[in-house]
């Protein structure tokens, strides 16, 4: 471990001097970076050397600098080393994970260091303690190296910057849940705006995997299970953390929620048209519309070609075909996984070899194959070293575009400008990552995330005198939480650090949302226990009340400690444990039961489908999601989220998702029914909607051309509420098999009661472009149906139109979305 000390951080331009070209390392020392006797040493008045002159271009910097570099120093910047920053402000200290043996630093530092993995979450340290810890290693850093090169720092942000103290904002699939990109791009630039604070450069984060099986444990990190919602919602997210300037990471690229039996890196089987009309698209609109700046590579293998090892998809279709000019980065030990799972590489060489030919740039989370394996394999001859220069100047790009290789950075965060650097006690507590502005942002993420599934009319509650609140998540402070956020992925390995942020429960939130009503409340079950001796004070409370809350879901974990998280999977969608069995006791009592569900994943409910009260969904809604969901069952209120999975109707129907073709529905002659209880797209609303006067523009147009439809919405209800139009394309003849129907558009109208609003929808012919036999992507001449609905399963208004003219072939350059729009106001 690497010895700690208190220097304090000053600008890297009082450190790294101008760099010897290749071959004459040894006449500089390499601790420092300062010239010695013989060399031409730089002066305070000399002009920095090009890769620290900001004048230079990007591409002008970058050559110069890497003409100057030894095959050690290259090699270098293409990994990272897992950290953690120190409590005390003092440098950070390798991580010591149980697959790696930690990395040395004071050997690897002079030759540089490409990334530092989560000096923040690794374990809890004070935000601004954190800071200064990062801060003083990026001296450290810099000084190592002669040319003063800085790593880049990453960290994830899944659900919120996942650092101890930290907002845990609702998961991705709660940001599906609100149809708004807007909003989710607003969040992600305050994530984003966090992390750069205290000296972050990249995000790893979002996951633009299509859900493909409910089953599959990091449904939560997901957006949903259609390709256009989640490349929206993914777009926007990558768009407010690079605007923030944080580096977003696109992942996991390409196929990892595919996988067999929804096995967490398991083997994926899937065709070339699943992988590039339901896979792929969302990569596509993040990259081209996004700006992501990097890629991470899945785990999995498809059809015998793992990820990291994907020539065609890393280089010949990200790079080649789309354009990407960023990295592409390892998901942890997924190079070494080329041979201890994938069994493609013979030794660790071998992995590098293969990785870096493939179009990997960065090996994460440490240093394995990258170090001395690929320096031998250059060395020998194994591995060209064009294939080091290639990955060398993508990531020296990068960090040039940062401002990390200007002359004149500074290591010190914006955090900490201004601060007494020598006295880290009374730094502590003087970084906010957790402000009331962020959580009031949570707050209106989760308002818009959470779905009412159903409704006989029991909710909004009107005063009830008695609630029972039951059920294992009743009481419980981390029942909104995923497995990304911190006091999940990290806290946990940390039991007497307290959590760090207020996370209220359930009956705390409902006893400020319902002053005076009497909230007695009993947990009745854990969520995955096989005890039900609480049933009986649950039940007692159940027939004594005017309603029961049923406070049911998942607990986030990693790797089977939780029923939902990365690698705990499901056997089935019964609600984990015994809570089906508690719910339908509690339906027994003849008390209304609503059921209030905090989970990763949909579940199927049973009996609670036809007879619950009320349901409301919603998924891991992070720091006020409790208090969004009392928001709901009080009314104050009106929730306006949308299912971005559909809940099954039966828990052993998977893989199944409304993306299917006519053989995928339910027919006669299989005994298993994939219908969904609540399509996709479904989500109720206390107040009501009519929708009419669907005018077409042109019923004919070419396949080059759109078409254009306009028709209104009202709002026939008593109290201001959000309708999400969503705009389905229907295509009952193709050359090869189509799901019955897909998203193409959608839009959150909000409406004043007794409120109508016109809207104009523009539908490019582009986007009823698919994968055709020949493996292009080809818009055909023929008929299809526009449907406007409220779901997937609630069509309202259906558009017949025709395409004509030629087929015509169509590539990553094609229109990407139908708008929906307000229409122009007449004049009067």
């Amino acid at each position: 471990m690497a010895a700690h000390t208190t220097a304090t951080p000053t600008p890297a331009s009082t450190g790294p001097a101008t760099a010897t070209p290749a071959g004459d390392a040894a006449t500089t020392t390499p601790t420092t970076g300062a010239p010695v006797a013989g060399t031409a040493a730089s002066t305070a008045t000399a002009a920095p050397p090009v890769w620290n002159d900001p004048a230079h271009d990007v591409d002008t910097r970058v050559s110069a600098l890497i003409a100057a570099m030894t095959v050690e120093e290259k090699i270098a910047q293409l990994f990272g080393v897992w950290v953690g920053a120190s409590a005390e402000g003092a440098e950070v200290a390798p991580h010591q994970h149980d697959m790696e043996e930690p990395a040395d630093l004071d050997a690897l530092l002079p030759a540089g260091l490409g990334q530092l993995t989560r000096p923040f979450g690794t374990a809890p340290v004070d935000p601004a303690l954190g800071a200064l810890s990062l801060a003083r290693t990026q001296q450290r850093i810099t000084a190592a190296n002669r040319f003063g090169i800085p790593a880049v720092a990453h960290e994830e942000c899944l659900a919120g910057f996942a650092a101890w103290k930290a907002t845990a904002y609702p998961v991705p699939l709660s940001w599906g849940a609100t149809f708004d990109p807007d909003l989710i791009r607003l969040m992600a630039r305050a994530i984003g705006t966090d992390m750069r604070s205290v000296g972050v450069h990249q995000g790893l984060a979002p996951v633009l995997d299509v859900v493909r099986d409910a089953r599959w444990g990091r449904v939560e990190e997901t957006i949903g299970e259609d390709p256009y919602l989640v490349g929206t919602i993914a777009t926007a997210y990558v768009q407010g953390l690079e605007s923030a300037g944080i580096v977003a990471t696109l992942k996991h690229f390409a196929g990892y929620s595919a996988s067999r039996a929804g096995r967490n890196l398991a083997p994926v089987a899937m065709g070339p048209r699943e992988r590039a009309d339901v896979v792929l698209p969302p990569f596509e609109m993040a990259v081209r519309e996004g700006g992501a700046r990097s890629v991470m590579h899945a785990y999995t293998d498809t059809d015998g070609v793992p990820s990291a090892a994907d020539e065609e998809l890393l280089t010949g279709l990200l790079r080649d075909t789309w354009g990407f000019g960023g990295t592409v980065v390892a998901d942890y030990f997924g190079i070494a996984f080329l041979k201890t799972l994938h069994g493609v590489a013979g030794d660790w060489a071998d992995a590098a070899a293969t990785a870096l030919r493939a179009g990997v740039d960065v090996e994460l989370p440490t240093v394995k194959t990258f170090g001395e394996p690929l320096r031998h394999a250059v060395a020998t001859g194994r591995v060209p070293e064009e294939f080091v220069d290639r990955a060398v100047r993508r990531v020296l790009r990068q960090k040039v575009r940062l401002g990390l290789l200007d002359a004149g950075w500074n290591p010190v965060p914006p955090a900490l400008e201004g601060a007494d650097l020598d006295d880290p006690a009374a730094l502590r507590g003087t970084v906010d990552l957790d402000t009331p502005a962020n959580r009031d942002l949570a707050a209106l993420v989760a308002d818009r995330a959470i779905v009412l599934l159903g409704n006989d009319g029991t909710l909004p509650l009107t005063r009830p005198r008695t609630i029972a609140l039951v059920g294992p998540h009743a009481d419980r402070p981390t029942a909104v939480l995923g497995c990304y956020s911190f006091p999940v992925h990290v806290g946990t390995q940390h039991p007497d650090t307290p959590v760090g942020i207020d996370l209220p429960t359930l009956r705390e939130a409902l006893e400020r949302e319902f002053p005076g009503v009497r909230i007695l409340t009993a947990p009745g079950a854990d969520v995955d226990g096989a005890d039900t001796s609480g049933f009986a004070d649950a039940l007692r409370l159940a027939r004594d009340a005017d309603v029961v809350v049923a406070a049911l879901g998942d607990r986030a974990g990693l790797f089977g400690r939780g029923t939902s998280g990365e690698g705990c999977d499901a056997g089935s969608l019964t609600l984990p444990g015994v809570q089906q069995r508690l719910l339908d006791a509690l339906l027994d009592t003849g008390t209304p039961v609503v059921t209030a569900l905090f989970a990763g994943r949909p579940y199927a409910l049973g009996r609670a489908v036809g007879e619950a009260a009320a349901i409301v969904q919603s998924f891991f809604p992070g720091v006020a999601g409790t208090t969004a969901m009392a928001g709901v069952l009080s009314g104050r209120t009106n929730p306006s989220g949308r299912l971005p999975v559909g809940v099954p109707r039966t828990p052993d129907a998977q893989p199944a998702t409304y993306l299917s073709a006519r053989l995928g529905q339910a027919t006669d002659v299989s005994s298993v029914d994939p219908t969904a209880a609540f399509p996709f797209g479904h989500g109720l609303s206390y107040t009501a909607f009519d929708w009419g006067d669907l005018t077409v523009g042109n019923d004919t147009g070419t396949t080059d051309g759109e078409f254009r439809l306009a028709f209104r919405v009202r709002n026939t209800g008593e109290r201001e509420g959000t309708e999400v139009v969503q705009l389905y394309l229907h295509d009952p003849v193709a050359s090869v098999v189509q799901p019955v129907q897909r998203l193409v558009g959608y839009a959150r109208v909000p409406l004043r009661p007794g409120e109508e609003r016109r809207l104009e929808v523009t539908v490019p012919a582009d986007v009823a472009a698919f994968t055709g036999l020949d493996g292009r992507r080809v818009v055909e001449p023929g008929e299809l149906e526009l449907r406007l609905a409220a779901s997937s399963g609630d069509p309202r208004l259906t558009a017949r139109v025709t395409l004509t003219g030629p087929a015509r072939y169509v590539d990553h350059t094609r229109r990407l979305h139908a708008r929906i729009t307000p229409a122009a106001t007449p004049p009067h």
